[in-house]
Protein backbone atom coordinates (compact mmCIF):
# COMPACT_ATOMS: atom_id res chain seq x y z
CA UNK A 1 0.00 0.00 0.00
CA UNK A 2 1.39 3.39 -1.06
CA UNK A 3 0.71 5.88 1.76
CA UNK A 4 1.68 8.81 -0.47
CA UNK A 5 -0.84 8.03 -3.19
CA UNK A 6 -4.45 9.21 -3.60
CA UNK A 7 -6.86 7.54 -5.99
CA UNK A 8 -10.11 9.08 -7.21
CA UNK A 9 -12.62 6.40 -8.20
CA UNK A 10 -15.92 6.75 -10.03
CA UNK A 11 -18.35 4.52 -11.88
CA UNK A 12 -19.51 6.13 -15.08
CA UNK A 13 -22.05 5.75 -17.85
CA UNK A 14 -21.58 9.30 -19.11
CA UNK A 15 -18.21 10.22 -20.62
CA UNK A 16 -18.89 13.97 -20.53
CA UNK A 17 -19.74 14.02 -16.83
CA UNK A 18 -16.79 11.85 -15.91
CA UNK A 19 -14.41 14.06 -17.86
CA UNK A 20 -15.80 17.22 -16.24
CA UNK A 21 -15.26 15.67 -12.81
CA UNK A 22 -11.68 14.82 -13.79
CA UNK A 23 -11.00 18.41 -14.92
CA UNK A 24 -11.83 19.61 -11.40
CA UNK A 25 -9.65 16.89 -9.88
CA UNK A 26 -6.76 18.07 -12.04
CA UNK A 27 -7.11 21.59 -10.58
CA UNK A 28 -6.61 20.43 -6.99
CA UNK A 29 -3.40 21.30 -5.15
CA UNK A 30 -1.41 18.10 -4.69
CA UNK A 31 0.61 18.08 -1.46
CA UNK A 32 4.35 17.76 -1.96
CA UNK A 33 5.48 14.15 -2.19
CA UNK A 34 2.02 12.80 -3.05
CA UNK A 35 0.73 11.27 -6.28
CA UNK A 36 -2.84 11.36 -7.60
CA UNK A 37 -4.48 8.90 -9.96
CA UNK A 38 -8.02 8.60 -11.36
CA UNK A 39 -9.77 5.31 -12.09
CA UNK A 40 -13.05 5.38 -14.02
CA UNK A 41 -15.02 2.14 -14.20
CA UNK A 42 -17.19 2.24 -17.29
CA UNK A 43 -20.68 0.72 -17.24
CA UNK A 44 -20.22 -1.21 -14.00
CA UNK A 45 -22.81 -3.85 -13.16
CA UNK A 46 -23.38 -2.13 -9.80
CA UNK A 47 -21.76 0.50 -7.64
CA UNK A 48 -20.32 -2.11 -5.28
CA UNK A 49 -18.82 -4.23 -8.05
CA UNK A 50 -17.32 -1.20 -9.77
CA UNK A 51 -15.85 0.13 -6.55
CA UNK A 52 -14.41 -3.25 -5.59
CA UNK A 53 -12.80 -3.54 -9.04
CA UNK A 54 -11.13 -0.14 -8.70
CA UNK A 55 -10.21 -0.60 -5.02
CA UNK A 56 -8.39 -3.83 -5.83
CA UNK A 57 -6.67 -2.26 -8.85
CA UNK A 58 -5.12 0.61 -6.89
CA UNK A 59 -2.36 0.48 -4.27
CA UNK A 60 -3.22 3.98 -3.02
CA UNK A 61 -3.81 4.24 0.70
CA UNK A 62 -6.27 7.09 0.24
CA UNK A 63 -9.27 6.54 -2.01
CA UNK A 64 -11.95 9.04 -3.00
CA UNK A 65 -15.13 7.32 -4.18
CA UNK A 66 -17.35 9.81 -5.98
CA UNK A 67 -20.32 10.09 -8.28
CA UNK A 68 -19.54 11.09 -11.83
CA UNK A 69 -21.68 14.23 -11.36
CA UNK A 70 -19.67 15.58 -8.41
CA UNK A 71 -17.22 18.45 -8.83
CA UNK A 72 -14.64 18.96 -6.07
CA UNK A 73 -14.38 22.75 -5.66
CA UNK A 74 -12.00 23.17 -2.72
CA UNK A 75 -8.45 23.66 -4.09
CA UNK A 76 -6.77 22.34 -0.91
CA UNK A 77 -9.19 19.42 -0.52
CA UNK A 78 -6.33 16.91 -0.48
CA UNK A 79 -4.48 18.70 2.31
CA UNK A 80 -7.67 18.87 4.36
CA UNK A 81 -8.19 15.14 3.79
CA UNK A 82 -4.67 14.24 4.88
CA UNK A 83 -4.85 16.50 7.93
CA UNK A 84 -8.08 14.88 9.14
CA UNK A 85 -6.84 11.33 8.63
CA UNK A 86 -3.44 11.97 10.17
CA UNK A 87 -4.90 13.73 13.19
CA UNK A 88 -7.51 10.99 13.74
CA UNK A 89 -6.20 7.57 12.66
CA UNK A 90 -9.42 5.94 13.87
CA UNK A 91 -11.44 7.80 11.23
CA UNK A 92 -11.79 5.27 8.45
CA UNK A 93 -14.05 7.20 6.13
CA UNK A 94 -15.55 10.66 5.75
CA UNK A 95 -17.89 12.45 3.40
CA UNK A 96 -19.54 15.84 2.97
CA UNK A 97 -23.09 14.72 3.79
CA UNK A 98 -24.26 12.05 6.21
CA UNK A 99 -26.95 11.04 8.70
CA UNK A 100 -26.47 11.13 12.45
CA UNK A 101 -29.64 9.04 12.68
CA UNK A 102 -32.04 7.24 10.35
CA UNK A 103 -35.70 6.28 10.54
CA UNK A 104 -36.84 2.97 12.03
CA UNK A 105 -37.48 1.56 8.56
CA UNK A 106 -33.94 2.43 7.44
CA UNK A 107 -34.97 5.47 5.43
CA UNK A 108 -32.81 8.56 5.53
CA UNK A 109 -35.84 10.84 6.04
CA UNK A 110 -38.89 8.58 5.52
CA UNK A 111 -40.48 9.51 8.87
CA UNK A 112 -40.58 13.17 7.94
CA UNK A 113 -37.64 14.06 10.19
CA UNK A 114 -34.71 15.72 8.43
CA UNK A 115 -31.65 13.94 9.75
CA UNK A 116 -28.85 15.13 7.46
CA UNK A 117 -25.52 16.66 8.49
CA UNK A 118 -23.07 18.48 6.23
CA UNK A 119 -23.31 20.79 3.26
CA UNK A 120 -22.99 20.84 -0.52
CA UNK A 121 -23.80 22.97 -3.52
CA UNK A 122 -26.52 21.37 -5.62
CA UNK A 123 -27.13 22.05 -9.31
CA UNK A 124 -30.56 20.66 -10.18
CA UNK A 125 -32.47 20.94 -13.45
CA UNK A 126 -34.04 24.31 -12.76
CA UNK A 127 -31.75 25.99 -10.25
CA UNK A 128 -28.52 25.94 -8.28
CA UNK A 129 -28.73 25.97 -4.52
CA UNK A 130 -26.64 25.84 -1.37
CA UNK A 131 -27.77 22.98 0.84
CA UNK A 132 -26.75 23.40 4.48
CA UNK A 133 -28.20 20.40 6.29
CA UNK A 134 -26.52 20.99 9.65
CA UNK A 135 -23.28 22.85 10.30
CA UNK A 136 -20.63 20.62 11.87
CA UNK A 137 -19.17 22.06 15.06
CA UNK A 138 -15.66 21.03 16.05
CA UNK A 139 -13.44 19.00 13.71
CA UNK A 140 -16.12 16.48 12.72
CA UNK A 141 -19.51 14.95 13.45
CA UNK A 142 -19.78 11.18 13.67
CA UNK A 143 -22.52 9.71 11.46
CA UNK A 144 -24.18 6.35 11.05
CA UNK A 145 -24.18 6.56 7.24
CA UNK A 146 -22.65 8.77 4.55
CA UNK A 147 -24.25 9.91 1.33
CA UNK A 148 -22.47 8.17 -1.53
CA UNK A 149 -21.89 11.32 -3.56
CA UNK A 150 -18.41 11.55 -1.98
CA UNK A 151 -16.84 8.93 0.32
CA UNK A 152 -13.14 9.17 1.23
CA UNK A 153 -11.25 6.32 2.91
CA UNK A 154 -7.81 5.70 4.39
CA UNK A 155 -8.37 1.94 4.83
CA UNK A 156 -9.71 -0.63 2.40
CA UNK A 157 -12.91 -2.42 3.39
CA UNK A 158 -14.58 -4.58 0.71
CA UNK A 159 -17.85 -3.28 -0.69
CA UNK A 160 -20.72 -5.73 -0.16
CA UNK A 161 -21.48 -6.66 -3.75
CA UNK A 162 -22.81 -9.97 -2.41
CA UNK A 163 -25.71 -7.98 -0.94
CA UNK A 164 -26.11 -4.86 -3.08
CA UNK A 165 -26.24 -5.25 -6.85
CA UNK A 166 -27.84 -1.91 -7.60
CA UNK A 167 -27.27 1.79 -7.07
CA UNK A 168 -28.88 2.43 -3.69
CA UNK A 169 -27.81 1.76 -0.09
CA UNK A 170 -24.30 0.68 -1.09
CA UNK A 171 -23.14 3.82 0.75
CA UNK A 172 -25.14 3.05 3.88
CA UNK A 173 -23.84 -0.52 3.84
CA UNK A 174 -20.23 0.59 3.50
CA UNK A 175 -20.63 3.07 6.33
CA UNK A 176 -21.83 0.37 8.71
CA UNK A 177 -19.11 -2.01 7.50
CA UNK A 178 -16.51 0.60 8.47
CA UNK A 179 -17.75 1.13 11.99
CA UNK A 180 -18.28 -2.62 12.40
CA UNK A 181 -14.55 -2.84 11.63
CA UNK A 182 -13.82 -0.38 14.45
CA UNK A 183 -13.41 2.84 12.46
CA UNK A 184 -15.21 6.14 12.81
CA UNK A 185 -17.33 7.45 9.92
CA UNK A 186 -17.65 11.23 9.95
CA UNK A 187 -18.54 14.48 8.22
CA UNK A 188 -15.82 17.12 8.78
CA UNK A 189 -16.28 20.78 9.60
CA UNK A 190 -16.49 22.89 6.43
CA UNK A 191 -16.36 26.67 6.29
CA UNK A 192 -17.87 26.53 2.80
CA UNK A 193 -19.13 23.57 0.71
CA UNK A 194 -16.31 21.46 -0.66
CA UNK A 195 -18.14 20.17 -3.71
CA UNK A 196 -20.97 20.70 -6.18
CA UNK A 197 -23.40 17.87 -6.92
CA UNK A 198 -24.96 18.16 -10.37
CA UNK A 199 -27.88 16.02 -9.29
CA UNK A 200 -30.37 16.37 -12.13
CA UNK A 201 -32.62 13.29 -12.08
CA UNK A 202 -33.04 10.75 -9.27
CA UNK A 203 -34.07 7.19 -10.05
CA UNK A 204 -35.68 5.83 -6.89
CA UNK A 205 -37.39 2.82 -8.47
CA UNK A 206 -35.28 0.26 -6.56
CA UNK A 207 -34.78 2.30 -3.39
CA UNK A 208 -37.32 0.39 -1.26
CA UNK A 209 -35.88 -2.96 -2.34
CA UNK A 210 -32.35 -2.12 -1.24
CA UNK A 211 -33.57 -0.40 1.92
CA UNK A 212 -35.15 -3.70 2.96
CA UNK A 213 -31.91 -5.56 2.20
CA UNK A 214 -30.02 -3.02 4.28
CA UNK A 215 -32.30 -3.36 7.29
CA UNK A 216 -32.30 -7.16 7.12
CA UNK A 217 -28.50 -7.20 7.21
CA UNK A 218 -27.81 -4.23 9.47
CA UNK A 219 -30.99 -3.58 11.46
CA UNK A 220 -29.44 -4.74 14.74
CA UNK A 221 -26.45 -2.42 14.24
CA UNK A 222 -28.73 0.49 13.42
CA UNK A 223 -30.76 -0.06 16.59
CA UNK A 224 -27.54 -0.33 18.61
CA UNK A 225 -26.30 2.98 17.20
CA UNK A 226 -29.58 4.74 17.97
CA UNK A 227 -29.75 3.35 21.51
CA UNK A 228 -26.16 4.23 22.38
CA UNK A 229 -26.70 7.81 21.27
CA UNK A 230 -30.31 8.05 22.51
CA UNK A 231 -31.39 9.31 19.11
Amino acid sequence: MDDHKICFIMCSNDEFQAREAQIYIEQLIVPEGYEVEVLVVQDAASMTSGYNEAMNASDAKYKVYMHQDVLVLKPDFLSEMLHLFEKYPDIGMFGVVGNESIAEDGGMWSDGTWRRTGEILVDSIFESDYSLFARVEGDYAEVIVLDGLLMITQYDVPWREDLFQGWDYYDASQSVEFWKAGYRVVVPHMEVPWCLHENDVLNMSQYAKWREVFMKEYGAYVRQWMQERSV
